[in-house]
């Protein structure tokens, strides 16, 4: 059977006709060229490097971001559906695009210098190049200015040493943009595949997110050209906004993780035949689907909401942060739910169910974790910072 979608609040009626169209392309794709082909690649615990190119040509990757630099120049509505979209097929889907278009392509637009987006940002748009970004360190998650990873201003170029870990598509990037300290402050590098001293090994023995690579990168006397600095920005407002970037995609593909246990779990309970009739029919089941629905609905009206301000220029960064927290912790609810609906069959890679609880449990984690944006909030209710 075709996947529709959950439309409860005929959010569709507030949608444009070439944002319906777009939604209606990627969930297409996913379901040709994803769903397919997933779970085998979660097994092996490998990512389909054969997508990428088409996730390029059909402007998935950096599409929020300008034509003149071969992006596809979307709305942050539309940008939101793909990564909805991506994200019914795997969160590793819509994290390597996320990536590479918020935390690498985003940087180098914003404060890159012309040279650099003109070099980076077409062939990153494309799917030609592959871009991981480096900000987490093995003692420094939550509290990333305490990062240790030092730049030392050499003259001619910067000597890059130290380490990041938890990196999306560290092993097979041909850029990194690395956030390091040079004479104290927080600055954006581009380090490039192949300069000496830089190896990204991939990190193995994931429960998680196992369609993703993951990666450390490690620096050990890496010459960074100067022309490799971002000059226009220093501090940890650089990394912040790339991430504020990602967590608004976030908020939106989590509802397509949601969406899909959601419909798998309908599916399941009108065809699953016990005490001679299906599921659907007792009230346990129809309440667990209720729940479902109710929040999944307030999650697209959450979602659809932060997309218009954005697209305003009028949102703040603790209301990603709701979106966020919300949007992804009721995903992984819902995941939960839907396999307790599927009984011991929730289990089998015949449906899509634990993988989405399993990948949603990183997902509730990166990109700053539930507590964390729980103390965002509560930073802008009181203006006391809890977590300093």
């Amino acid at each position: 059977m075709a996947y529709e979608g959950l439309d409860f609040y005929n959010i569709d009626d507030l949608l444009t006709e070439d944002e319906r169209t777009i939604r209606d392309t990627v969930r297409g794709w996913v379901s040709e060229r994803v769903i397919p082909i997933i779970e085998g690649h979660y097994q092996a615990g490998t990512f389909p490097q054969e997508l990428i190119r088409e996730m390029g040509e059909l402007g998935f990757l950096g599409a929020n971001l300008p034509e003149e630099y071969g992006c596809a120049g979307l709305n942050n509505v539309c940008y939101g559906l793909i990564c909805q979209e991506l994200e019914r097929g795997d969160s590793a889907i819509r994290s390597f695009a996320s990536v590479q278009g918020s935390l690498v392509m985003y940087p180098i637009y914003a404060f890159g210098s012309e040279e650099q987006k003109r070099k980076w940002l077409p062939k990153l748009a494309s799917g030609e190049a592959i871009g991981c970004f480096g900000l987490t360190e093995p003692d420094f998650g939550s509290n990333p200015g305490g990062m240790v990873t030092k730049a030392e201003d050499k003259g001619d170029h910067y000597l890059l040493n130290g380490a990041k870990m938890w990196i999306t598509n560290g092993t097979i990037a041909d850029v990194a943009v690395v956030w390091a300290k040079l004479d104290g402050v927080i600055h954006g590098f581009i380090v490039e595949r192949g300069m000496e001293g830089f190896t990204a090994p991939e990190m193995k023995g994931k429960h998680s997110l196992r369609a993703s690579i993951t990666s450390e990168l490690v620096f050990s006397d890496v010459r960074v050209p100067k022309e490799n600095l971002l000059p226009g920005v220093k501090g940890l407002r650089g990394p912040f906004s790339c991430l504020n970037n990602a967590r608004y995609g976030i908020s939106w593909g989590a509802l397509g993780a949601a969406m899909a246990c959601f419909d798998s779990s309908k599916q399941y309970a009108l065809s699953r035949i016990q005490f001679d009739k299906p599921i659907a029919s007792y009230q346990l089941v129809q309440n667990k689907l209720a729940w479902m629905l109710r929040e999944i609905t307030k999650g697209q009206l959450l979602a659809w909401r932060l997309a218009k301000m954005k697209d305003d220029g009028t949102l703040i960064p603790q209301q990603i942060s709701l979106a966020k927290m919300n949007n992804v912790d009721i995903a992984l609810q819902i995941a939960r739910v839907s396999r307790d609906i599927h009984g011991a069959n929730g289990i089998l890679g015949e449906y899509p169910i634990m993988r989405h609880a399993n990948n949603l449990e990183s997902v509730f984690t990166y990109e700053g974790t539930h507590d964390i944006h729980n103390l965002i909030i509560g930073r802008w209710i009181t203006g006391i910072a809890a977590f300093e």
